[in-house]
């Protein structure tokens, strides 16, 4: 089944999510921003991304400029970040058969989800 993180307040996530809907597939929304995932969740979800912690950051985000920026953290540091600010992590991200990818380019998810 296909799992998307998604934020319906941002227009990446819901061109993604739309896109998922019209395959005809399963799926279901994670809504990462009011269930936010656990600290394992994340470590995960950063091994099926292939992404360091600091990857999967909205480094433009307010809050990451205002509380973390120049900082020196480590991976587990910024992990805990996304737990205490889950609008830091990049959205959407789908899942699918144990590999995720971040979905802002639908022909990416496209060939993602053949």
């Amino acid at each position: 089944m296909i799992q998307i993180y998604h934020n319906p307040r941002c227009g990446k996530s819901r061109n993604c999510l739309a896109f998922i809907e019209n395959t005809n597939q399963e799926f279901e929304i994670i809504p990462y921003l009011t269930e936010t995932p656990t600290f394992e969740e994340l470590k995960t979800l950063l091994q099926k991304l292939n992404l360091s912690p600091l990857q999967l950051i909205r480094t433009k985000e307010k809050i990451w400029i205002e509380n973390y920026k120049g900082k020196d953290l480590n991976d587990d540091q910024v992990i805990q970040a996304m737990i205490d600010n889950p609008i830091l992590i990049e959205r959407p991200i789908v899942i699918k058969d144990g590999k995720a990818i971040i979905g802002r380019d639908l022909e990416r998810v496209a060939s993602f989800l053949e």
